[in-house]
């Protein structure tokens, strides 16, 4: 009797761990990861009164090895020697402003998310710290909805927005009826949600399934009246992503990335805008950076055709040509980071 007891309690507690394991993994799914190096991390480096802002980005090139660039309002610099292992970082930039060249090494480590270090060239050393930046979810953005009820076409949007812990919340926008949207899921690719509608003295309410692979959402609306299908295609899409400019004037071609946020803000190199506009192709926003009491405007015109970005970056020190190239994101299998 004793022996039984025994093994039900070992069985109770096997059990417990894989409860446990499971809920950890299951959370990992839907939040962004602590640990690692791989991605963009915003930095902040004092240089005597004076804070900077830029963006350091690491990934891995199609041989697998470790690439890091160093994004700022004045452009890319590819980063050399970039070393990880065991939290450990460490890295060489060399910026080039004009005929000027200047090395700089940094040292330093990432923990729970955090990143430190010391920067160290011929002008000294300076302290580096910085954050993870979280990538919005993949569903995140306006979604033209079409589907047909009878012979009719209905039209809406679903407007899927994510807070700072990456949560979801969505609104249903339609010209018929009044509708709420809850219970919204997304994860690897699948998207659900429910939906109460009203419309004068009709009240409904249905569900939906579906998949979302790239531009489009696929799925089916389901109610007591039935099944639905419905289609949605991304708002601006074109548009929305990443894209390397070579910036090109009289001082010679220098690279930049422009991030454009499925809510039309972005960051240019490490600059939030707050509203890119974008209507029939064309593309428009305006840079303001500020240096003490000194400011700094630059406007941007420009269009999409043919899958490229072409325009003209606009200042008081002059115009120079604009071409962009859109970042086609690959996805490979995850090896752990040593």
């Amino acid at each position: 009797m004793k022996k039984h007891k025994i093994i039900k309690a070992m069985l109770c507690c096997a059990l417990l761990v894989i409860i446990m394991v499971s809920a950890q993994v299951r959370g990992a799914s839907s939040r962004p990861r602590r640990g690692g190096l791989y991605g963009d991390w915003l930095v902040k480096m004092t240089f005597g009164e004076r804070q900077m802002e830029s963006i350091l980005s690491f990934s891995r090139d199609s041989e697998g090895n470790r690439t890091g660039q160093w994004i700022s309002f004045w452009g890319i610099n590819e980063l050399k020697d970039v070393k990880y292992e065991e939290n450990q970082l460490s890295f060489t930039q060399v910026f080039r402003f004009g005929e000027n060249e200047s090395t700089s090494t940094f040292k330093g480590k990432i923990e729970e998310g955090k990143l430190s270090g010391t920067i160290s060239s011929d002008r000294g050393e300076s302290k580096l710290e910085g954050t993870r930046m979280p990538r919005a979810p993949r569903a995140v953005g306006s979604w033209e909805m079409k589907y047909k009820v009878g012979e009719r076409e209905i039209t809406g949007t679903l407007v899927i927005k994510a807070d700072k812990e990456r949560n979801l919340s969505a609104e249903w926008q339609s010209q018929r009826g009044e509708h709420k949207i809850s219970d919204l899921k997304y994860e690897r690719g699948n998207l659900s949600f429910k939906r109460a509608s009203k419309f004068g003295e009709r009240q409904w309410e249905s569900t939906f399934e579906g998949n979302i692979q790239g531009d489009t959402i696929t799925g089916t609306f389901k109610s007591e009246r039935g099944e639905i299908a419905a289609e949605g295609k991304l708002q601006n899409a074109s548009l929305i992503g990443t894209w390397i400019l070579e910036i090109t004037s009289e001082r010679g071609t220098r690279k930049q990335r422009l991030r454009i946020n499925p809510d039309m803000s972005a960051l240019y190199g490490s600059m939030t805008l707050k509203k890119v506009n974008f209507e029939e192709g064309k593309v428009g926003f305006k840079l303001v950076m500020e240096f003490g009491e000194r400011k700094f405007e630059s406007t941007f015109e420009g269009k999409i055709q043919d899958s490229k970005l072409t325009g003209e970056l606009t200042s008081s020190r002059g115009t120079s040509k604009v071409k962009g190239t859109k970042v086609v994101r690959t996805f490979r299998t995850r090896r752990t980071e040593q």
